[in-house]
């Protein structure tokens, strides 16, 4: 990890998308209670697609978009250091999201007041019972992704980077096919996939429509393949956009036409493949990136046509630094969720503290819930606009 400063060829609309798409993140995994959610801010039981649900996708596009940008510096050229440095990089942002499982559960042992354990004790305990440690994750996903993607991407020619993103979406979806892909059951070749290789106790468990509660990870092994196509065709918008070759406005209508017709093709194959997040269906893939491309060069136009710049400095600090502030927001939650305070006859979070206040405030639970996720967004952009305003940039 090493502190540096932005270039000057950083492009602000995609920072500012990054950003807002690290403040989203932060504000649907943050909820004052799971049990109150406005359902827009709730992933989608199964098949179909909420504004929840474009969050993720939309990461793993920018993430390409911005590879572009950083191989079009040293040409797209495959070497051992590049492969090293790659490599490297994904293996420390795997390791991290494993670590933010242990921060979990170090603070909810470590505040755990009504157990009369030890507190060392309690500590090494949970530092030591790693048969439920769970796996897969976000991060883990991103580390995968990134890596896999960029090594396809300095292999390939970029005229050629449709044809494989077309190619592994078609293959994706044949094994889904194949191996009963499209059911939240545990003969998904997906759950299949993961319980051999992991364990049960390692990966995410879900819940099937008649309430049985099965191992299936949304962020399995399988279901990163079509991920590599979201990072590839982000690399591609990141070529339109940057190309010398187009005025501005003309690229901006070039990420509108690939944003429709990728919007178009998703939407009509869903008839057979369904849009689904949790298989991360090749529809899903084609949707996802729809919307990112034509919301992409809406910012650009927006923030570099008309100038409107304003707005958007919060979400620029998100942008600049979003694995930092991604973090950030994380053990917010897990701090505000573990810290117990002994009331005399019951025990609460200091989450719940909260939430039950705004709840009083408000007499609304599902606007309650939202303020306090609201409230843990603010406290990440803190962060990220003290590293901003001290030209602190973190990379990996």
């Amino acid at each position: 990890m090493n502190t540096t400063t932005p270039t000057a060829q950083r492009l602000l609309a995609l920072d500012v998308l990054r950003g807002i798409t690290i403040a989203a993140m932060i504000l649907v995994n943050n909820p004052g209670s799971w049990g109150s959610i406005y359902a827009p801010l709730a992933h989608a039981q199964w098949n179909g697609m909420t504004p929840t649900d474009l969050i993720f996708p939309f990461f793993l596009f920018i993430m390409g978009a911005s590879m572009y940008i950083s191989l079009s510096r040293q040409g797209f050229q495959f070497s051992s250091s590049y492969f090293r440095k790659s490599f490297k990089r994904s293996v420390l942002i795997f390791a991290i999201g494993i670590a933010l499982g242990f921060v979990a559960r170090i603070c909810f042992s470590a505040f755990d007041i009504a157990s009369a354990e030890p507190l060392g004790q309690r500590l090494v305990d949970s530092l030591l019972q790693v048969n439920n440690v769970r796996i897969p994750g976000v991060l883990q996903r991103l580390a995968v992704s990134s890596f896999l993607g960029s090594l396809i991407v300095v292999s390939v020619p970029y005229k050629h980077l449709l044809q494989v993103a077309a190619g592994l979406l078609v293959l994706y979806a044949v094994i889904l096919f194949l191996g009963n892909g499209f059911e939240l059951s545990p003969q998904n070749l997906i759950a299949r996939i993961d319980l051999a290789l992991f364990g049960e106790g390692h990966i995410y468990k879900d819940v099937m429509a008649d309430g049985t509660v099965i191992p299936f990870d949304p962020e399995g092994l399988l279901s990163t393949l079509p991920c590599l196509a979201q990072v590839i065709l982000g690399v591609y918008c990141g070529g339109l956009l940057m190309s010398k070759a187009h005025a501005l406005n003309d690229k901006i209508v070039q990420l509108f036409i690939f944003g429709g017709i990728s919007l178009l093709l998703g939407e009509l194959l869903s008839y057979g493949i369904p849009v689904n997040k949790k298989i991360w269906s090749s529809t899903y893939v084609l949707v996802s990136c729809g919307y990112a491309s034509i919301l992409l060069g809406l910012l650009v136009w927006f923030i570099d046509v008309k100038g409107y710049r304003q707005w958007c400095k919060p979400f620029n600090d998100f942008g600049v630094n979003p694995l930092v502030i991604y973090i950030t927001g994380t053990v917010f939650g897990i701090l505000f969720d573990a810290v117990r305070v002994n009331l005399g006859d019951r025990v609460q979070s200091i989450q719940e503290l909260i939430y039950q206040f705004l709840v009083g405030v408000t007499g609304n639970d599902h606007l309650s819930s939202l303020l306090f996720a609201l409230f843990i967004v603010m406290l990440s952009w803190l962060v990220a606009k003290e590293l901003h305003r001290r030209s602190i940039y973190i990379k990996l």
